[in-house]
C-alpha cells in the first residue's frame, strides 16, 4: 500500500500538486484589496474549502466509490451507465463534452504549469525575463519529443521526486505559519463567505481563481483503474491534502505580514539561498505533472477508440511492465502544437489562468450530473437523496463554472474551441461508423442461403482456413460476399469473426470467445474485450479449439473488408460536410489488420464502396 500510494503521488497528483505555484497570487491579483487581512483569510477560506468540498467530500468520498470495474474516469462513468446498452443520448452527450474537455486541459497544464515554475527565475534576477517564454517552449518540445520512448525508465522516480516536491511546500508552508499563525482561522468557512457576500460580483469573480487549486482533481478518479482506491486516499489524507493547506496557509502568512503581492508569493516563501534549487525542483515537478497529463490523454483516446468515439489510430506501447505505458502520435503532436502555441501567446501564468479554469470547471460540470445519475441506477437512491448530494455537488460547480466563464474573452474560449472540435470529430465519426453498419446490414444475406448459392452455382471449395473479420451481427458476412463474387472460389473451412467491444475496462479470459457450428465446416464466433483492453486475433483463435473448434487454424487467410465511402446521392445519408470529414477520418485511420494485431503476409483486403 505505501508503495503504490507514492508511485501514485508521480502519476495522480502532479497537476493538483503544483497548482500552489500560481493559485494563490491569481486569486489575490483578482481582488481589489489584495493586502487586507479579510480578504487574505476570505481568500484562504475559500481555497481551503474547496479543497474539501470538490476533492475529499466529492471526488475521494463519493466519485471513487463509483468504478467500472476499477476503472474511473468520465469516459468509464459513461459506459458503466449503460450508454451503448440503453442508448441514452443525453448521457452520451454529457459524457463525450467532458472527455472534449479534458483534451483542452491536457493542453493548458502543461503550458500553466512549467512557466509559472520558470517565472520564479524573475524572483532572483530580472535579466532572466526575456528568456522564460524561450526555456518554455524549449522544455515542452523536448517533453513532447521524448513521448515516443516511453516513461517506464524514469517513470520510477517520478513518485520519490513528487514525495520531495510535496515535503518542500509542506516546509515552506509552516516556515511562513510560524510568522503568523493567526492565520488558521481561516479554516472558519465564515471567513470565505463573509467575503463572498461583501464583495457582490468581484467576490463571485474570485471563485474563478480559487478553482484553480483543485485542478487535478479529476485525475484522483480517472486514474483509479491504475492504482486503486485505497493508495490514492492514503496518498491524498497523507501527505497532498496537508502539504497542499500548510503552503496555501504559508503563503497567507507571508501576505499578511506584509509581504508585497506582485511576483510570485509562493517563491516568497523560499530562502534566499535555496530559491534557484527551488525552482529546479519545481520545474521538475511541473514536467512530472505534464506528463501525467499527456499520458492520461493517451489513455483516454485508447478508450474512445475502443468504444467507437474515434477513429482507429496507432496506439504504441511503450513498456512491458504496464498496460498505461502507450504513447499515440496523433494525439501527442497535436498536443504539442496547441501547447507551444497557447504558451508563446499567453506568454505568463497569469494570462493562462484564464483559459484554465473554465475546462476543469466544466468537465468537473459534467461529472457532476453523471454522479446523479449513478446514485439513481447504481446506489439506487432515492430521487430526495440523490438529489439533495448531487445538488449540492452541482451548485458548487455551477458557481465555480460561471464564475470562469466571464473569462472568455480572455482566454476561455480556448479550451471551449478545443471541446468543440474534439467532441465533433467524436460525434461524427461515430455517427459515420452507424451510418456504415447500416448500409452493411442492408444487404445481408442468411447463411442457408447463401450456402444454397454456392452449392448450385458450382463455386469450388479450396483447401484451407478463411477467417472473415465482419461487424455484422447475423447472417452472412460482406467481405465473405465480395469475395466469392470476386474470386470465384470459396475456402473449405470457414471462420467468421465478429470482435465486440463492451462497455467494461475488462473481460475475463474465459467469456472472452463464443462459438458455434452454424453450418457443415462453417464457424461463427464473437470475441469480447473491454475498452482498457487490446484485441489480438491471432491469440485468440488459438484458443478456439478449446471450445470445440475443428477447423486447422494453422492454414489460415484472413480476409477483411476495406470500405471507401462516398456520400449518397438522394441525400437520405449524412449532411455533405459529416460525410467528408467521416471519409478523411476513415482513409487516416489505422489498417484494421494493425488494429487486431493480424499477420501482414496472411491478410488478403477487399474494397467495395459504400454510401452513407
Amino acid at each position: 500500500m505505501p508503495a503504490l500510494a507514492l508511485t501514485a503521488l508521480g502519476i495522480v497528483f502532479g497537476d493538483i500538486g503544483t497548482s500552489p505555484l500560481y493559485t494563490f497570487k491569481t486569486v489575490l491579483g483578482t481582488t481589489d484589496t489584495p493586502s487586507d487581512p479579510a480578504t487574505v483569510l476570505g481568500a484562504l477560506s475559500l481555497v481551503l474549502w474547496t479543497l474539501f468540498l470538490i476533492t475529499t467530500v466529492k471526488y475521494v468520498s463519493f466519485a471513487m466509490r463509483v468504478d467500472n470495474d476499477g476503472e474511473g474516469g468520465i469516459l468509464a462513468l459513461m459506459a458503466l451507465l449503460g450508454v451503448k446498452k440503453h442508448h441514452r443520448p443525453t448521457i452520451v452527450a454529457v459524457g463525450l463534452f467532458g472527455a472534449a474537455l479534458i483534451y483542452g486541459d491536457g493542453a493548458i497544464t502543461p503550458a500553466i504549469s512549467v512557466l509559472s515554475a520558470l517565472e520564479g527565475l524573475n524572483m532572483a534576477t530580472a535579466s532572466f525575463q526575456p528568456y522564460v517564454v524561450p526555456s518554455a517552449v524549449a522544455i515542452l518540445l523536448v517533453l513532447f519529443a521524448i513521448q515516443s520512448r516511453g516513461t517506464a525508465a524514469i517513470g520510477h522516480f517520478f513518485g520519490p521526486v513528487m514525495l520531495v516536491w510535496f515535503f518542500a511546500m509542506a516546509l515552506l508552508g509552516a516556515w511562513g505559519i510560524v510568522g503568523h499563525p493567526q492565520v488558521f482561522a481561516a479554516l472558519n468557512p465564515e471567513y470565505g463567505l463573509s467575503y463572498l457576500v461583501s464583495h457582490g460580483m468581484t467576490g463571485f469573480l474570485v471563485l474563478g481563481a480559487v478553482f484553480l487549486c483543485v485542478t487535478g482533481a479529476e485525475a484522483l478518479y480517472a486514474d483509479m483503474g491504475h492504482f486503486g482506491s485505497r493508495p490514492i486516499k492514503l496518498a491524498w489524507f497523507a501527505i497532498v491534502f496537508p502539504s497542499l493547506i500548510l503552503n496555501y496557509a504559508g503563503q497567507a502568512a507571508l501576505v499578511l505580514e506584509g509581504t508585497p503581492t506582485d511576483g510570485n508569493i509562493f517563491y516568497r516563501l523560499c530562502p534566499g539561498p535555496l530559491l534557484l534549487p527551488l525552482i529546479a525542483l519545481a520545474t521538475v515537478a511541473t514536467i512530472i505533472a505534464s506528463q501525467s497529463i499527456i499520458t492520461g490523454a493517451f489513455s483516454m483516446t485508447r478508450q474512445a477508440i475502443q468504444l467507437g468515439w474515434l477513429p482507429r489510430l496507432y496506439v504504441k506501447q511503450t513498456s512491458s511492465e504496464g498496460y498505461g505505458q502507450i504513447y499515440v502520435g496523433v494525439v501527442n503532436w497535436l498536443l504539442m502544437l496547441v501547447t507551444v502555441g497557447l504558451t508563446v501567446l499567453f506568454g505568463k501564468s497569469d494570462h493562462l489562468a484564464a483559459a484554465y479554469g473554465i475546462a476543469v470547471s466544466a468537465t468537473m460540470l459534467m461529472t457532476s450530473a453523471l454522479l446523479f445519475i449513478a446514485m439513481r441506477d447504481i446506489w439506487r437512491w432515492s430521487m430526495i437523496a440523490a438529489g439533495a448530494v448531487a445538488g449540492c455537488f452541482l451548485v458548487v460547480d455551477s458557481a465555480f463554472f460561471l464564475a470562469n466563464l466571464t473569462k472568455i474573452a480572455e482566454g476561455g474560449y480556448v479550451p471551449l474551441l478545443l471541446a468543440i472540435t474534439v467532441y465533433g470529430v467524436m460525434w461524427t465519426w461515430h455517427r459515420g461508423a452507424a451510418a456504415v453498419q447500416q448500409r452493411m446490414h442492408e444487404q445481408l444475406i442468411p447463411i442457408d442461403k447463401f450456402m444454397a448459392r454456392i452449392k448450385d452455382a458450382g463455386v469450388p471449395r479450396v483447401p484451407g482456413t478463411a477467417v472473415f473479420l465482419t461487424r455484422a451481427e447475423r447472417d452472412t458476412p460482406p467481405v465473405m460476399q465480395w469475395h466469392v463474387k470476386h474470386n470465384r472460389a470459396l475456402h473449405e473451412h470457414l471462420f467468421v469473426l465478429r470482435v465486440d467491444i463492451r462497455s467494461v475496462p475488462w473481460t475475463s479470459p474465459g467469456g472472452r470467445l463464443s462459438i458455434a457450428e452454424v453450418a457443415p465446416n462453417f464457424w461463427r464466433a464473437e470475441a469480447h474485450f473491454g475498452f482498457m483492453e487490446r484485441p489480438h486475433i491471432p491469440e485468440l483463435l488459438a484458443a478456439a479449439r478449446s471450445l470445440g473448434c475443428t477447423v486447422d487454424l494453422s492454414d489460415v487467410t484472413y480476409y477483411v473488408g476495406h470500405e471507401t465511402v462516398i456520400g449518397r446521392e438522394d441525400n437520405m445519408g449524412l449532411p455533405a460536410w459529416q460525410a467528408k470529414l467521416f471519409m478523411v477520418m476513415e482513409r487516416n485511420a489505422v489498417h484494421v489488420s494493425d488494429f487486431f494485431s493480424l499477420p501482414n503476409d496472411q491478410v488478403v483486403e477487399i474494397g467495395r464502396q459504400v454510401a452513407i
